[in-house]
């Protein structure tokens, strides 16, 4: 497996194209023809009809485009050929909200000449405040017209809201000899917790899969990458990830959980992961990536709530911020983990690229050197290895420091 440039466009037969609609005024002055404004907005289709799959939001609260999107694979028996995306407005608790979202469903398929239904629509942004179609009616068009198979970044810098760079990921693979392409974009920096799906995020690849497999990969995916990831506590209204098989690389289409699966499974794990890593340290005034290894546990489930537990801590995530070897916070957070263990048998210890040190053995803490400890921790990635030392079982959740710029970004998002 080999990572390669290209995103949702790296697989055969995918394009995508982004512009700047006006979905949003910008702070600067309008009638400058100088200023050059981000998009906000993007469209990506497949040449060929694809199986398709998605997970959503466990929020109750759930955005119009996703409603939309969920009755649409229904409509289409698990099939699509385009998604639309914009950033800026969520599109949701709106009256008119499903309304817009099957409009922009119907302007794309209109241009495309293809069922409404074979259209994926997401939104993100602000909550409650009304979606002008307009706009989108007078970008569809042009979407249309510009989509092309290497404009990947297009699409990718359309769907950033306050995140700081854009995020791909792609991989080629082999099936039966035959070359397989699997790539994908995320956005997203705040309102993120594991309880999926957790962003945007949209995966494309030239592999034959069944419907049937292809969601059973994306749910099984999900579970030990999107959903291992927290920012600050908050699940979005409008998380959602797709995944979209067109089959254009050849190979036989995989029906059955055998070696072609897994390998299938691996490329879309090393994608997702991948990703989800990018998300957690562009979270939203983060300093710091965190990522925290659960080994040594007797089930896959409780190494993830363990591993989950300490990335969602605020005090730990606080203490990381600064740079301060406060193991005990882990150790808590360990202690008030879900699942069943022997906390006596647990072990912690924190690294990066400037050391490691070992802070507790048997659930006890040990002695350790705090300018050590101070040097490990001023790196901008740390690993919070955890080993229960009850089981075969690891699991790796992700997440940032919470500091300062976290609160400053938050407290005037909307104004």
């Amino acid at each position: 497996m080999k990572f390669i440039e290209g995103g949702i466009c790296a697989a055969k037969g995918f394009k995508a194209s982004g512009t700047y609609c006006g979905i949003k005024k910008p702070k600067t002055d309008n009638q400058n023809p100088n200023i050059k404004h981000k998009n906000d907005i993007c469209l990506f289709t497949s040449d060929v009809i694809c199986n398709a799959a998605a997970v959503y939001t466990k929020n109750k609260v759930k955005g119009a485009p996703l409603i939309v999107t969920k009755n649409n694979l229904e409509k289409s028996s698990g099939t699509a050929i385009a998604v639309i995306a914009n950033s800026k407005n969520a599109n949701t608790c709106n009256a008119d909200g499903e309304e817009k979202a099957a409009e922009m469903c119907r302007l794309v398929a209109e241009e495309l000449k293809i069922a409404p239904e074979h259209v994926i629509v997401a939104s993100t942004g602000v909550i409650g405040q009304i979606l002008p179609i307009e706009p989108i009616q007078k970008a569809v068009p042009e979407l249309v017209k510009e989509l092309d198979y290497g404009k990947n970044l297009e699409a990718a810098t359309a769907i950033m809201t306050t995140d700081t760079v854009k995020k791909e990921y792609a991989v080629e693979f082999e099936i039966d000899g035959i070359l397989c392409r699997l790539g994908g974009m995320a956005k997203g920096s705040g309102m993120i917790h594991p309880n999926m799906a957790t962003t945007l995020n949209f995966i494309t690849t030239d592999c034959a899969v069944s419907k049937e497999l292809l969601q059973k990969a994306l749910s099984e995916i999900v579970k030990v990458t999107y959903n291992c990831l927290s920012i600050d506590g908050d699940t979005s209204t409008n998380d959602m990830v797709s995944l979209m098989a067109n089959g254009l690389a050849g190979n036989n289409e995989i029906t059955e959980e055998d070696k072609n699966y897994e390998t299938f499974k691996s490329a879309l794990y090393e994608v997702m992961a991948n990703l989800t890593r990018m998300l957690a340290k562009d979270g939203e005034g983060a300093s710091k990536l965190l990522e925290c290894i659960c080994e040594g546990a007797p089930d896959k489930d409780t190494a993830i709530t363990v591993a989950k537990s300490v990335v969602c801590s605020s005090l730990f995530k606080a203490a990381m911020f600064g740079e301060d070897a406060n193991w005990g916070r882990v150790l808590c957070a360990v202690g008030y983990a879900d699942a069943e263990f022997d906390i006596h048998k647990v072990s912690v210890d924190l690294k990066s690229e400037k050391g490691i040190i070992s802070v507790c053995r048997n659930g006890a803490g040990i002695e350790f050197s705090e300018e050590e400890a101070s040097v490990v921790l001023s790196a901008d990635e740390i690993y919070i290895l955890i080993h229960l030392n009850q089981g075969e079982e690891s699991a790796t959740a992700w997440g940032c420091d919470l500091t300062y710029d976290y609160v400053k970004i938050n407290g005037d998002y909307r104004t």
